[in-house]
C-alpha cells in the first residue's frame, strides 16, 4: 500500500480545461491536442455565454477563450469566470500577434495568451504552466503590451509607500514591497530583482508572494498591469 501510495504522488496532474472558441475545428483539434498530453477537456463552448456556463458547471482548472466570439466575446467570459469560478486560470486565444484586446485580457485577470497557431506542444506547456499558478507571459513581454495598449495611466507617483500620492491601491505595501513591485512592473525576473536590491532569491520570492495575497494578484502578469494603472510605473521606466 505504501508503495501504492508513493506511485499515486508522483503521478503527474491532469489539469481540466474548457475550450472555447466558435471555430468547431479549432476545438477539436486543441481537445485532441490536449487529451493526447494528459490534459482532460471537461467541456467545450462556442460561444462566451456558453464558455461561463461551462466554467461555472464544471470548475475546470484553466479556461482556453477565443477572444472574438458571438453572443459575448472572451472578454467578458473571462471576466465573468473569474468571478463566478475563481479558482479557474484563463488563456486567452487570438490570431494576431500584440492584439489591443490582449491587454483588457491582461486587465480582466487572464494569465496570457496564445496565438492560434501555437504548436502543439507549447499549447499542452502553457495549459500545464498556467495550471500551476504562474503567468504564461514573460513580465517583460506583457510590460511592452501593456506600454503600447495602456491608455489614461495615472501620471507615475512617488515611488515611497508613505508618500501621501501612492496611489490608494498600493496602501497595504510596505515600502520595501512597493519598490519590488515597481521593479516588477519593469519586467524584472526574480534573479534581477535580488541583485537589485542586494536580496537572496528566496526573500525577494516572499515580498512577491506577500504583493500577491496583499493585492489580491494571480500572478506577474497582473503585477504589471497593476504596477502601470496605478502609476508605480510609467512607460519607458527602466529602458
Amino acid at each position: 500500500m505504501e508503495h501504492g501510495e508513493r506511485v499515486e504522488k508522483t503521478e503527474q496532474r491532469r489539469p481540466r480545461v474548457v475550450i472555447a472558441d466558435d471555430q468547431e475545428l479549432v476545438r477539436t483539434g486543441f481537445r485532441m491536442i490536449l487529451t493526447a498530453r494528459g490534459i482532460d477537456v471537461v467541456a467545450e463552448a462556442s460561444d462566451g455565454a456558453e464558455a461561463v456556463a461551462a466554467a461555472v458547471l464544471h470548475r475546470p482548472d484553466v479556461a482556453l477563450l477565443d477572444i472574438r466570439m458571438p453572443v459575448m466575446d472572451g472578454l467578458e467570459a473571462a471576466r465573468r469566470i473569474l468571478a463566478q469560478a475563481p479558482g479557474c486560470r484563463v488563456i486567452m486565444l487570438t490570431t494576431f500577434d500584440l492584439d489591443q484586446y490582449v491587454y483588457a485580457a491582461l486587465s480582466a485577470g487572464a494569465s496570457g495568451f496564445l496565438l492560434k497557431d501555437v504548436t502543439s506542444a507549447h499549447l499542452a506547456a502553457a495549459v500545464r504552466l498556467v495550471d500551476t499558478g504562474d503567468a504564461l507571459l514573460a513580465p517583460s513581454i506583457t510590460r511592452r503590451l501593456v506600454e503600447r495598449f495602456a491608455v489614461g495611466a495615472p501620471h507615475p507617483a512617488a515611488r515611497g509607500a508613505d508618500s501621501p500620492r501612492l496611489h490608494r491601491d498600493l496602501a497595504p505595501l510596505t515600502p520595501r514591497e512597493v519598490e519590488v513591485l515597481g521593479l516588477l512592473g519593469r519586467g524584472l525576473s526574480n534573479s534581477e530583482l535580488a541583485t537589485e536590491l542586494t536580496l537572496s532569491e528566496s526573500t525577494v520570492k516572499t515580498h512577491v508572494a506577500r504583493i500577491f495575497a496583499k493585492l489580491n494578484l494571480r500572478d506577474r502578469a497582473q503585477a504589471v498591469v497593476l504596477a502601470y494603472e496605478t502609476g508605480l510605473v510609467a512607460p519607458g521606466d527602466g529602458n
